[in-house]
């Protein structure tokens, strides 16, 4: 019988600036910035653009720095206030329509059902269907270990479907378990010239799932590039004759394909859906709306608790000039896991993110280049007496940055106190690419494009937080997989890069929101003497070979599984954030999806 979901445990953590800050040392020391480009920061001989380059790039490399623009604060784009302040503090969810105890008991009987259905399943198809199902109603948290036995049982039975649909299902659910299963699959859907056979065109749902599946393929896999080709090009042909759901499914798809997806909006968008799938099963979706209303109260208690902390931090520190997006760097840690069990994982993520906002806009938006490396070297020390170096405007985020710290540390199993120290390291880290940031705008530096991309992927802080997201994971998460991710592994820079070339982007096509350092965008058109269309055009190019590069991590990393799967969970939430403008500055951009995952309960 599956676990019941149980109330959640109370969060004991104190507040900010109520206790003085600790002189106790983690136990490690901090690391070498791994990955980070040892480049010279001098002046480099700009090439003549062309006049539309130039209108385009005008303002990048004039942020010239002399001794007395140094002891100047940095000028400030105003950020708008917060979109939802204090509003999770007072906000007293809709009731239930059935009291909390009915339904959690209500639920274990479905999972009973649902586990009954796992067993009875007699061949491959029905396998594949139910467990496609589970996964995209967002239940498969409560079936581990029958999804295990489903998919050993899937890899192994002989499957010799002529489905279009049923041989792309297969395909994708073991791919992205991390078993290897080959593109040749798809061989008995082409004809001897290796092309695709057009009867298949006639066939929608095969087409749709063909094109999600595809993009699940790694380095070196042109067909299934064509697969994607083909598949699109046909499923835009047909999208305004198709019928509901499929119509919705495919106008999404070809918007964000189903792997790239925050799994918790796609599975809404699902749960209302499925009712008109010819396979449905009501056990299921009345699971799916009890466990999203469930879990949608403890989410509610977390940001009720985090925006408590947040508005106190933020009162403390007193650094104004900072974006107050409490609620948006929520949706980041719950797009990694939404799961109940993650519950402290996720609330300390969350407090992670949000230090790293502050010591972000810290960095490129307010402190002088003085102030900056103060503050760096102060967090390389990480101790309370290292606070003397800091201006006074920053000695209480200091302060509250080693608290913090400090509490995490005495809130995780004895067991795993290392974590937190790890996390440390990683902060550390990401203070040093801070710096060296700084230290090219101070000194005019134009860096390559290469080398932008290699510091600002880590800079953008999405490798950090994959250290830190493993935080309180439990049992699968290892000292060696700690190990492992702290060395920056090809998986955590890839989330990097596709965070920051696809908010560079956003920058560039929606407007900077700071006055930082040139964008990869912007050094790209400069050192390749093309216009943004060019060089976006080229990014987007870079783009998908990371996002091949995301998936093949599943396959050369298998023993770090439960972690890939979450960084690959917290890369797909960039597309969430930076389809177009960069909607964690320009949060209003955000306001439907928090209000449909946090404010809005399904209908049972």
């Amino acid at each position: 019988m599956a676990a019941s979901l149980k109330p959640t445990p109370a969060i004991l953590l104190s507040s900010p600036c109520s206790s003085p800050a600790y002189s106790s040392r983690l136990p490690l020391q901090p690391s070498p910035r791994p990955r980070s480009p040892h480049v010279q920061a001098s002046p480099a001989t700009e090439a003549t653009p062309t006049s539309r380059i130039e209108h385009e790039t005008r303002g990048t490399y004039n942020h010239v720095a002399s001794a007395g623009v140094a002891a100047t604060p940095k000028t400030l784009s105003s950020y708008e206030p917060s979109l939802w302040g204090d509003y999770f503090l007072s906000y007293e969810p809709k009731p239930l329509q059935r009291s909390e105890k009915w339904m959690i008991a209500r639920a274990d009987k479905l999972k009973e059902d649902i586990n009954m259905l796992f067993e009875s399943c007699k061949c491959t198809v029905e396998r594949i269907t139910l467990l496609d199902s589970v996964q995209r109603l967002g239940i498969d948290h409560h079936f581990k270990k029958q999804v295990d036995i489903a998919l050993s049982q899937i890899i192994e039975d002989e499957f010799t479907s002529s489905s279009l649909h049923h041989v792309a299902l297969r395909f994708g659910l073991l791919r992205e378990h991390g078993l290897w299963v080959s593109s040749d699959a798809f061989n008995k859907f082409k004809n001897e010239d290796r092309s695709f056979r057009k009867d298949i065109t006639n066939d929608p749902k095969g087409l749709l799932s063909l094109y999600n599946t595809a993009h699940l393929l790694v380095h070196s896999e042109p067909s299934l590039e064509e697969a994607i080709s083909f598949a699109r090009h046909h499923l835009e042909l047909m999208r305004d004759s198709l019928k509901s759901p499929l119509a919705e499914q495919v106008q999404r798809a070809l918007h964000v394909p189903l792997p790239r997806t925050l799994k918790r909006v796609e599975t809404l968008h699902y749960i209302s859906e499925y009712k008109h799938e010819e396979w449905h099963n009501p056990t299921l979706l009345e699971l799916a709306k009890l466990d999203f209303n469930l879990l949608q109260h403890v989410h509610l208690k977390e940001l009720k608790y985090l925006t408590k902390w947040w508005r106190d931090l933020y009162k403390c520190v007193g650094l104004n000039y900072a974006r107050d997006r409490l609620v948006e760097g929520y949706i980041w840690c719950y797009a990694i896991y939404h799961e109940k069990e993650f519950a402290f994982s996720r609330i300390f993520l969350t407090k992670q993110l949000m230090l790293i906002s502050l010591m972000d806009d810290t960095y490129d938006a307010h402190a002088t280049i003085e102030e900056c490396r103060q503050l760096n070297a102060a967090i390389q020390r990480w101790d309370e007496r290292a606070t003397s170096l800091l201006p006074n405007y920053l000695k209480r985020f200091y302060t509250e940055l080693l608290r913090i710290f400090k509490d995490a540390t005495t809130e995780v199993a004895i067991c795993d106190t290392y974590h937190v120290a790890y996390v440390r390291k990683a902060f550390q880290d990401l203070s040093a690419y801070y710096l060296q940031e700084v230290e090219w705008l101070h000194q005019n530096h134009k860096p390559s494009f290469k080398d932008h991309l290699s510091l600002s992927a880590m800079s953008i802080g999405s490798p950090t937080l994959c250290v830190g997201l493993m935080v309180g994971m439990g049992d699968p998460i290892t000292r060696e997989a700690f190990e492992w991710a702290a060395g920056y592994p090809n998986v955590a820079i890839t989330c990097g890069k596709i965070a920051r070339l696809m908010d560079d982007i956003a920058a560039f096509t929606g407007g900077k929101a700071k006055g930082d350092m040139a964008s990869s965008t912007e050094c790209y058109m400069v050192e390749h003497r093309v216009t943004s269309e060019v060089a976006i055009s080229k990014i987007l190019s870079l783009l998908e070979d990371e996002w091949k590069t995301l998936n093949q991590a599943q396959f050369e990393h298998h023993s770090h599984l439960p972690v890939v799967q979450r960084i690959i969970n917290f890369a797909n939430s960039m597309l969430v954030f930076y389809a177009g403008k960069d909607a964690y500055t320009f949060s209003i951009n955000l306001k439907e999806t928090v209000e449909s995952l946090f404010v809005k309960p399904i209908p049972m």
